[in-house]
């Protein structure tokens, strides 16, 4: 497989090299320049960056310790391929994760939290009115963002922004990418109003629905595509 010319232009000297090649490499997988199998070719990559080996190491590694590659016998590091049944692992854990996250958000709530809330859902819904998908998905993904980073608990915030990034690999290879934009955008508004009104227990409860939702989605439109397939295998 041929390596890909990645986006180099953010990469300046300076002591945070590491967290550079990170950005550019990560960033690199979640947009499918590096898609699903691609080999991370520390060689390759340095050669792109035009830093040493050694940074692009560690920031494998970071990459590796997120979920995004692992590392296969004879080739190194490769871009990880999530298929549905761990898609559908990754959502179990989030429901849990995403309704702590909220009622954590609803205890703390202050009027710049919400002031961003507003801000980002007007966005989504010019989005989602347009139906703007990339846009919907950047401001889902921001909306989220959010809320885990008002929760004040970094290493939740640090476990959502890893499956957060999972999810978003497994999005371009499956069923994930389709509809239920007006449906996000409705259960976020239910969730705004929660956390702003600080009412911890209802938060929980919106956000966890808005994940089951999801789950359920996702299981139906994988039901819906094997059905297609056999209807296509017996015609």
């Amino acid at each position: 497989m041929t390596q890909p010319t990645l986006d180099t232009g953010s990469i300046s000297r300076g002591d945070a090299l590491v967290d550079q090649a990170y950005t550019v490499i990560r960033g690199a997988i979640l947009d499918r320049a590096l898609e699903p199998g691609a080999r991370l070719s520390v060689p390759e990559l340095a050669r792109q960056l035009d830093i040493s080996r050694s940074p692009v190491r560690e920031a494998i590694a970071r990459i590796e310790y997120e979920g995004l590659a692992k590392s296969v016998s004879h080739r190194g590091a490769v871009v990880v391929e999530i298929g549905f049944d761990e898609l559908i692992g990754i959502y179990d854990l989030r429901e849990v994760l995403e309704g702590l996250a909220a009622r954590l958000a609803a205890r703390s709530s202050d009027p710049q939290l919400a002031e961003a809330l507003e801000t980002n859902w007007n966005s989504h819904h010019d989005a989602v009115e347009s139906g703007d998908v990339e846009r919907h998905m950047e401001l889902d993904a921001a909306f989220h963002r959010l809320v885990r980073e008002a929760s004040g608990n970094r290493r939740l915030a640090d476990s959502l922004r890893r499956l957060q990034g999972q999810i978003r690999v497994a999005m371009n290879t499956t069923v994930a990418r389709r509809g239920g934009m007006h449906a996000a955008l409705a259960e976020h508004r239910s969730l705004i109003d929660a956390i702003t009104a600080g009412d911890p227990e209802e938060a929980e409860s919106v956000a966890r629905h808005h994940i089951v939702r999801l789950r359920e989605s996702l299981h139906d439109a994988a039901l819906a595509d094997n059905q297609d397939l056999d209807e296509r295998h017996e015609s």
